[in-house]
């Protein structure tokens, strides 16, 4: 129980720290050399609909309640819950934002907002490939159900790249460390630019000479 809730209260101050950094325009620093790659993409559509229409209900409670509840404070706070959950759904698209995958010469950083930060060292990378998956489940972390080695890492119920692992690996996830998996799929916005910068750093790749 005091494991969730440190996780909940780290999750729901990384989201406000996220806000703050992405409205200052503070992006996290990152290494010298280093290249970043959204995937907000694939959930940015559905969030903003979502912040339309809870920026649009806001006000029309607010009516509502003027004319249905004669306690200011009941009013005030239905009104102050709404704001505090738009306010929360643009901190959960600036931590999408201002936390994008990192490629640089310490290995892959896979991430999802402030909840998920994998960091695989290409020494344990065996080859990328893209190829776009649809995920029968909306969960952000699901192991697959044909093979239980291969850990998807949706977003939007979709994954684009294949990340082969040239054995076992056990990686950092929000409920704890994961099983030993062979393949991590991941989501892009742009796939093909990330695997392609990515080959660059693998060992066989520079051996050749790409």
């Amino acid at each position: 129980m005091i494991r969730l809730v440190r996780r909940v209260v780290a999750y729901e101050w990384g989201m406000w720290r996220s806000l703050a950094r992405w409205t200052l325009r503070r992006p996290y620093p990152v290494a010298p050399g280093a290249a970043t790659f959204a995937y907000v993409g694939g959930v940015q559509p559905i969030l903003l609909a979502f912040l339309v229409m809870s920026a649009i209900e806001i006000p029309i409670l607010d009516v509502i309640l003027r004319h249905t509840v004669d306690s200011p404070t009941i009013r005030h706070a239905a009104i102050g819950i709404g704001v505090w959950g738009l306010l929360w759904m643009f901190g959960l698209l600036a931590s999408l934002r201002i936390h994008p995958h990192v490629v640089d010469d310490a290995g892959l950083r896979v991430r999802n907002g402030v909840s998920l930060d994998i960091t695989v060292p290409w020494a344990a990378v065996a080859g990328l490939t893209v190829r776009r998956r649809s995920l029968a489940s909306s969960r952000a972390v699901r192991y697959d159900e044909d093979d239980p080695t291969v850990l998807n890492l949706g977003v939007g119920s979709q994954t684009a790249i294949d990340l082969a692992l040239r054995e076992p690996l056990s990686v950092p996830l929000p409920s704890g460390p994961s099983r030993p998996v062979r393949e991590i799929r991941f989501y892009a916005d742009d796939p093909a630019a990330l695997v392609d910068h990515a080959r660059r750093h693998l060992p066989a790749e520079r051996g050749t000479g790409r």
